[in-house]
């Protein structure tokens, strides 16, 4: 049986990554660790480590992209929640063994890390994204 780990970040998708920092930064003075642009994603991401989790802002660098869809259709806001877990393969069997409506039925696989997505009918209403870190990054 595969065990969560912990929430492993949330993430938010904003129109600007620039202007979203002021109030991350400034007002409530968490520091940013670093910008990473993530092409299969079509997004880029600030990443803002909070204890031993994260918090992500998001922002969509195609207006085609399924993060850009999002942020038209719902604006600015909590997009998901991120669980880490020590084995995303047999996780995604447990959810699906007990009926559990899944984005992704196989991880993708991305440098350092796995993840898959929880359809947020199953989560009453929240995306959920199952990661599971795979190598240093």
């Amino acid at each position: 049986m595969s065990q969560i780990k912990k929430i492993n970040h949330v993430a938010i998708v904003v129109r600007d990554i620039d202007e979203s920092l002021k109030f991350w930064e400034t007002t409530l003075g968490l520091k940013l660790h670093h910008i990473e642009d993530v092409p299969s994603q079509a997004s880029k991401v600030a990443f803002i480590p909070v204890g031993d989790s994260e918090i992500e802002l998001v922002q969509p660098t195609t207006e085609d992209s399924g993060m850009a869809a999002y942020l038209e259709k719902r604006g600015e806001g909590l997009h998901h929640l991120c669980i880490e877990v020590d084995d995303i393969e047999a996780k995604i069997q447990e959810l699906k063994d007990v009926g559990v409506r899944l984005i992704n039925e196989t991880p993708q696989v991305l440098p350092g890390r796995k993840m898959a997505f929880i359809h947020p009918k199953s989560a009453s209403g929240v995306l959920v994204e199952l990661y599971e870190i795979t190598a240093e990054e």
